[in-house]
């Protein structure tokens, strides 16, 4: 690069701001004080010097309907993060995840700059439901980085150049997740059934789902008062999952970001929110039951647009339902305990489970080049084929 260089990123919830702070950190890597990044992010974006100009908890919505009703105040964050580009005259624009809110931000921008780069950081699931989506993002931004090797094809038809980085989950560290430490720090004896609940990172996903946890452990914990429970409390939603399970009638260990790989070594079995951390349990070893709730008319909506055939992606690689998925109404404590309970009780199932869970994710790409250098390299490349053309 011939001058310095401003980047900027922009992030709408937990698992993009954790995506954004990944790639500032490997530009920083390649260009050391050369460059600089603004945009709109969480807490682990601003520690790479990201100030974001609102917070992002708000645009965490989960659902058709839930996203009409918060419209108005969507609009007015696209037309600030607009504003901002406007204002700061990156030399690219990473818009991460989060379909609904990037894509409108894609739009403004490139209406109000359309000599800029616009790069997307992990497309729509498109395999899943609405595959037009892919035509729209490729009116909207000049290039993809995609997470996995069955996305590229929906969207190079389409006319999209699309580079697969692989997903930062594939390469987290496990080898120094401690699960004996974690027991022993929390007096959980070395052979005590231990159960792990990660209730989610979005405000929606806790509201929902944090009172059929808690009824689901009622029911474990009827058959077996020995059971310890913990539960992860994602940066972005923590004070809201601790006030929660601090009403709970039996004891609960809360688990913070820096201790989740050792809580996910030490558990015996999981109850796990749809989202990243299935792809980081199986990393670990953690035989799961994924649940997930979104609103009544949101999920009517949904089932007639939806093709795919799970909801997890080892599962979706794999073509085979390893870990059970309990959607919606199935996602009940009378539907989950049993399915948890098996897990708990049964080591041979848990075990064989668990093996084939770690097994799918050599077919997600486990063992590529790391992410965020490979979605770096692949940033600074369409910056300097802009510049050249």
């Amino acid at each position: 690069m011939s001058r310095p260089l401003k980047i900027m990123l922009v992030a709408a919830e937990a698992s993009g701001d954790a995506l954004g702070a990944g790639l500032a950190q490997a530009l920083r890597k390649r260009l050391g004080d050369t460059v600089s990044f603004v945009g709109v992010g969480g807490p682990r974006m601003a520690a790479e010097g990201v100030v974001s100009p609102f917070d992002i908890a708000e645009l965490s919505i989960l659902g058709w309907i839930e996203g009409l009703r918060a419209y108005g105040m969507v609009r007015r964050r696209v037309r600030e993060t607009a504003a901002l580009a406007a204002r700061e005259q990156p030399d690219a624009v990473v818009l991460i995840d989060s379909w609904g809110f990037t894509i409108r931000v894609a739009e403004a921008i490139r209406a109000a700059r359309p000599d800029v780069p616009l790069i997307k950081y992990v497309g729509p699931q498109v395999w899943a439901s609405r595959p037009s989506r892919a035509k729209t993002l490729a009116g909207a931004v000049d290039h993809l980085l995609a997470l996995y090797s069955f996305d590229a094809p929906w969207f190079e038809r389409a006319g999209l150049p699309t580079t697969v980085v692989g997903s930062s989950a594939l390469h987290v560290d496990m080898d120094s997740a401690d699960g004996a430490a974690f027991r022993a720090r929390r007096g959980i004896a070395a052979d005590a059934k231990l159960l792990l609940i990660l209730p989610g990172s979005r405000p929606a996903e806790i509201a929902r789902l944090t009172p059929v946890y808690e009824a689901t452990i009622r029911r474990l914990k009827a058959a077996d008062p020995g059971l310890a429970v913990a539960v992860v409390a994602a940066g972005t939603v923590a004070k809201d999952v601790t006030s929660r399970v601090a009403a709970w009638p039996f004891r609960v260990h809360l688990v913070d970001e820096a201790e989740k790989y050792d809580a996910m070594r030490a558990a015996t079995a999981a109850l796990a929110t749809s989202g990243t951390v299935s792809t980081e349990l199986a990393l670990a070893g953690t035989p799961m039951v994924v649940a997930y709730r979104i609103g009544a008319l949101s999920y009517e909506l949904m089932k007639r647009v939806v093709t795919a055939k799970h909801i997890t992606l080892f599962n979706i690689a794999a073509d085979e339902r390893i870990a059970p998925e309990f959607i919606q109404n199935e996602a009940s404590p009378d539907i989950l305990a049993p399915a948890v309970q098996r897990l708990l009780a049964d080591h041979e199932a848990a075990a064989d489970q668990a093996r084939r869970q770690t097994a799918a994710l050599d077919l997600m790409g486990r063992g590529g080049p790391d992410p965020s250098a490979l979605a770096a390299d692949a940033v600074l490349q369409v910056i300097e084929a802009k510049r050249g053309g």
